[in-house]
């Protein structure tokens, strides 16, 4: 795997701690971004709480499996 192969998974993977870090303790700047906004528009906050907590398992799952299978 080259350098930059290795640098994407960890990347998925830090993003995804901090997604789920940031849905666990609710973090206001967080949701407050128009991005996030979206999803509390239309799901709420705990809503798109459970939203990034998924969405940052997942990312952590995709760098992992990378790791593994790449």
């Amino acid at each position: 795997m080259e350098p930059s192969e290795y640098f994407i998974l960890i990347l998925f993977i830090v993003l995804g701690a901090f997604s789920i870090i940031a849905a666990v303790f609710n973090l206001d700047w967080y949701f407050q971004t128009s991005g996030a906004a979206t999803f509390v528009k239309r799901f709420g906050r705990g809503g798109a709480r459970v939203f990034y907590v998924l969405l940052g398992l997942a990312l952590i799952a995709c760098g992992v499996a990378g790791f593994l299978y790449w």
